[in-house]
C-alpha cells in the first residue's frame, strides 16, 4: 500500500524508469506493446483478454467491437498525457476509481516485465522502484507539464521535432483521431488549440535542451 494514497478526482504526473537504466523498448514492437497495456488496462477487468484484444485488433471490425465493449467498462483512470522513452515514461493520470493508479500502473508493469522477460529470455525486474506521483495542482501547472512531457524526445536528441516521436501523445494534441483509436481525454481539463499549441511547445524546444545541459554539469 502507498504511503501517499492517491485521491479520486485529482490529476497526478507518473514516471517511473526502468532499473540500472536498462533500456525496456528497443524496437517499435515493443513500444506498441507497452502502448496497447496502457490502453487495455486503463479499465476494469472485461471478457476480452490482453491476448485477444492484442490479435482481434489486426481487424477494424473486431477492434471497434472489442472498443464498444471495452467501453462498457468504468474507467480506473483517464490518460491526459503520455510519453514513452527508451529506459522510462512519463504519464499524466486522472484517477478516476479508488486506488486505480496503483492498480493501472501495476497492471500495466507486470504485463510489460512479463512480456519483455519471456522475449529476451531474462529475468528479475525490470523497473527500478514503485512509480513516482507528483499532484498537478493548477490548470497552468497541467499545460506546462504537457510540454515538458512531449518534448522529452527532443531533449535526448532522439528527434527534432516532437511530432516525430510516435510514442508520444503529442501528435493526438495536433490532429483529429478517431475516437476508438485515440489513448488520450484530456477535453475536460484543458481547451487544446492545435496551431497554438503546437507554438507553445516548439518554442520551447532550445531552453529545455539548455536546461537539460546544466542538469548535467550539476550531477557530473
Amino acid at each position: 500500500m502507498r504511503k501517499d494514497r492517491l485521491a479520486i478526482g485529482e490529476t497526478y504526473h507518473i514516471y517511473n524508469k526502468s532499473i540500472a537504466g536498462y533500456t525496456i523498448y528497443n524496437n517499435e514492437e515493443e513500444f506498441l506493446r507497452m502502448l496497447s497495456a496502457i490502453r487495455y488496462y486503463r479499465r476494469e477487468k472485461t471478457e476480452i483478454s490482453f491476448s485477444r484484444f492484442l490479435r482481434d485488433n489486426e481487424t477494424e471490425k473486431e477492434h471497434s467491437e472489442n472498443y464498444s465493449i471495452l467501453q462498457d467498462k468504468r474507467n480506473l483512470i483517464e490518460i491526459i498525457s503520455y510519453c514513452l522513452m527508451p529506459t522510462h515514461l512519463h504519464l499524466i493520470l486522472k484517477q478516476l476509481a479508488d486506488n486505480g493508479i496503483s492498480i493501472f500502473m501495476s497492471t500495466v508493469e507486470n504485463s510489460y516485465t512479463r512480456y519483455f522477460n519471456l522475449k529476451h529470455k531474462r529475468k528479475g525486474p525490470l523497473w527500478e522502484t514503485r512509480f513516482r506521483s507528483i499532484l498537478i495542482k493548477t490548470d497552468e501547472q497541467l499545460l506546462h507539464l504537457t510540454r515538458y512531457i512531449h518534448l522529452n524526445p527532443v531533449t535526448a536528441h532522439l528527434v527534432n521535432e516532437p511530432e516525430k516521436w510516435s510514442m508520444s501523445s503529442y501528435n493526438e494534441y495536433l490532429t483529429k483521431i478517431d475516437e476508438n483509436k485515440k489513448t488520450c481525454d484530456y477535453n475536460d481539463v484543458l481547451n487544446i488549440e492545435p496551431a497554438t499549441y503546437k507554438r507553445f511547445v516548439e518554442d520551447r524546444i532550445s531552453y529545455q535542451r539548455e536546461l537539460a545541459k546544466i542538469k548535467e554539469l550539476l550531477v557530473d
